[in-house]
């Protein structure tokens, strides 16, 4: 097996830095998650990038960089470094988006990891190595990629409809659908080579995506392990919501400044009237 690549070392450290400087710092954990509302509401879009860098543990960051790692070389060797880097990031933030379109209506959904970027990793390789075998983590068994790649699609589906875990599968499906479609518009060859696979793939996944999009309460996303809304808020009704509470924290500083002047906030009530004023 030849050296891994120079990108995958570079996403990999990356990875490390920013989960480890998570695990340490509270507020920048929270600053950089992915969250619903902060993202549609505040348009704080660097979310839907930075989130994919942030994970919930050692074992969370460990299991998605061993996955990176076992396809990232031979992917990287076959497209170059800045096609590769082109696919992670593509995958993480169309997962990001995918999962932001399915909890639109639910506010205080969040998520962390690298799953969605690791899938489009992994489905481009299925994509464009028609001939690979896939390991089980852990297990003496390889199972053909398009198999996997079926059954991980299968699986994807049953999470987002039933929620009966607490994994981003919104955020797995998106990347890994992402994933192989960049990798087939970069070797549009792989049609060819590898049809029936991609097909497979693609037809029941973009028959989900349409019955998501075409008929919304097919998904009923209210039935989660998150705060629940007997009626969810629509953006508009949020966005009013957020400036309400916005003017009000701005009136309570104001009055405290007219009422004893302005050096007696404290430096975090002047970062946060910096802020509110803009």
């Amino acid at each position: 097996m030849n050296n891994i690549g120079v990108a995958s070392i570079v996403i990999i450290i990356i990875n490390f830095i920013v989960s480890i400087r998570g695990f340490k710092n509270y507020n920048f954990f929270e600053g950089y998650k992915f969250h619903v509302d902060k993202i549609l509401i505040q348009k704080d879009y660097i979310r839907l990038i930075s989130s994919g860098f942030l994970h919930a543990g050692w074992s969370h960051l460990a299991f998605n960089m061993i996955s990176f790692y076992i396809f990232s070389n031979l992917l990287e060797q076959k497209i170059g470094s800045i096609l590769f880097i082109l696919i992670y990031i593509s995958s993480l933030i169309g997962g990001n988006l995918f999962a932001l379109y399915v909890h639109r209506n639910h506010g205080d959904y969040s998520a962390i990891g690298a799953s969605g970027a690791v899938s489009g990793i992994i489905f481009a390789c299925i994509a464009l190595y028609p001939g690979l075998d896939i390991g089980l983590l852990l297990l003496p068994i390889f199972i053909p990629s398009w198999i996997f790649g079926v059954l991980f699609v299968l699986i994807s589906m049953y999470g987002i409809k039933t929620k009966r875990d607490n994994i981003g599968h919104e955020a797995h499906l998106g990347g890994a659908i992402i994933g192989l479609l960049v990798a087939i518009i970069i070797h549009p060859n792989a049609i060819t080579k590898n049809y029936i696979a991609i097909l497979l793939i693609l037809i029941p996944t973009l028959a989900f995506i349409y019955l998501i999009v075409s008929k919304p309460h097919f998904l009923l996303t209210d039935k989660i392990n998150f705060k629940k809304e007997s009626a969810p808020l629509s953006f508009e009704q949020k966005y009013n919501s957020e400036k309400v509470d916005k003017q009000k924290e701005l009136d309570k500083l104001l009055d405290k400044i007219s009422k004893k002047g302005i050096d007696k906030l404290s430096k975090k009530e002047k970062e946060r009237l910096k802020n509110l004023s803009k």
